[in-house]
C-alpha cells in the first residue's frame, strides 16, 4: 500500500517582521527546526517565527514551483496573500 506524501510551500513571519518562504514535506518538523535556529541561515537570527501561510501539493516540484512564485511577490502582495 503506497502512501501519498504531501509537500508544502509555506511562508513564515519572522520576529523582525520580514517573511521567509520555503518548501517541505513535513510542515510541523520544519517549523520546529526554524524556531530552534536550525531551519535556515535566514531565520536563524530572526526567531521566533510564525507560520502565516501554507499550501499543500502532491509533488516536490509543485511545492518548489509555488515557493518560487511566492518569493517573487512584493511585500504588499504577500500581506494580501496572508490576509493582512
Amino acid at each position: 500500500m503506497s502512501e501519498t506524501k504531501s509537500c508544502y510551500a509555506y511562508m513564515l513571519e519572522c520576529a523582525d517582521g520580514t517573511f521567509y518562504t520555503g518548501w517541505t514535506n513535513d510542515l510541523e518538523k520544519r517549523l520546529k527546526a526554524h524556531n530552534e535556529g536550525k531551519g535556515s541561515k535566514y531565520t536563524r537570527t530572526r526567531t521566533p517565527v510564525l507560520l502565516v501561510y501554507h499550501e499543500s501539493f502532491e509533488t516536490k516540484q509543485e511545492a518548489m514551483r509555488r515557493e518560487y512564485a511566492i518569493k517573487q511577490l512584493t511585500k504588499q502582495q504577500k500581506l494580501k496573500l496572508i490576509g493582512k
